[in-house]
């Protein structure tokens, strides 16, 4: 299995950039994935710099208000307000990155690659079609994982 590796010293000059797709943001504040607590204390302590861009804050907004989605909103006592106030404070918005070198099949997750591309970050996500990228993502300096380990 991929990870990150980061480490608590004081060599750490700078926290590992990640971009998370919107399913990995699901599972930090809504589902509470058993895979995501190191990540979301990472994002918490600043050991993880998250960068996304309005249009991935839009898209969550957009999928919050899916009935389904809304449903297990309400069976966990949260709201699509509380999930959104926490991609605001924690993500880092950055503007619209130029489209990469690749192309997602799904024009959805194109956003991701391109944000990944751009800054050499950490992209996380469960999707198949940005799993089948890693190795040419790789090529361009991007690591791309189904979910986030520290060790440190």
């Amino acid at each position: 299995m991929s990870e990150i590796v980061t480490t608590d010293t004081p060599q750490a000059l700078s926290p590992q950039t990640v971009v998370l797709d919107t399913n990995i943001v699901l599972d930090l504040w809504l589902y509470q994935d058993p895979a995501t607590p190191a990540l979301l204390q990472a994002l918490q302590q600043k050991t993880v710099c998250w960068l996304s861009t309005q249009v991935m804050r839009d898209e969550l907004e957009r999928v919050l208000a899916y009935e389904h989605i809304a449903k297990r909103l309400a069976m966990g006592g949260l709201s699509a307000e509380y999930v959104l106030n926490q991609f605001d404070a924690h993500a880092q918005l950055m503007p619209v990155a130029p489209k990469a070198q690749f192309i997602c099949k799904d024009a959805d997750d194109q956003k991701f690659i391109d944000l990944a591309a751009q800054h050499h970050a950490v992209l996380v996500s469960k999707d198949k079609a940005v799993l089948t990228m890693r190795n040419r993502m790789a090529r361009l300096g991007v690591q791309v994982v189904k979910q986030v380990q520290f060790d440190g």
